[in-house]
């Protein structure tokens, strides 16, 4: 199996409405679990999809995710004014980040059916957002 490219075996117990047995397999492409773990992610870390990378690779035969991504902070005088403005963001960003994770990986088990070993972030820079996250 291609990294990224997820098979399950069809039920051959399963029927159609007719009582007709269904084989075979239902595949999903790397690019809709990409474009998945894009939108998961985004979600998770308050950036538009389109700013974040992502990158499949075959861990021991389950699904490791590796993403980049910059992620959303307050101005640093906003902060260093209100110190309690970080938590409208989520908090400090590992304490983020650790969260993102298990997020992502959660969300993408469950739409995709796919088994992930891991998700890795690696955080490629910072948006500046005034107004806060909004979830």
């Amino acid at each position: 199996m291609a990294a990224g490219s997820v098979t399950q075996p069809g039920n051959p117990d399963a029927q159609t409405g007719t009582g007709q047995q269904l084989h075979g397999h239902n595949r999903i492409s790397t690019q809709a679990l990409s474009s998945l773990a894009k939108a998961s992610a985004a979600r998770a870390l308050g950036v538009p999809a389109h700013d974040i990378r992502v990158d499949w690779t075959d861990d021991d035969g389950l699904l490791a995710l590796s993403i980049v991504s910059p992620v959303q902070v307050p101005p640093l005088a906003v902060v260093a004014r209100d110190p309690g403005r970080l938590r409208s963001f989520g908090g400090p960003i590992l304490d983020r980040l650790v969260k993102a994770k298990s997020d992502i990986l959660g969300s993408v088990t469950a739409l995709s059916g796919a088994q992930l070993s891991r998700v890795d972030i690696r955080i490629s820079g910072v948006k500046i957002n005034d107004g806060g996250r909004v979830r």
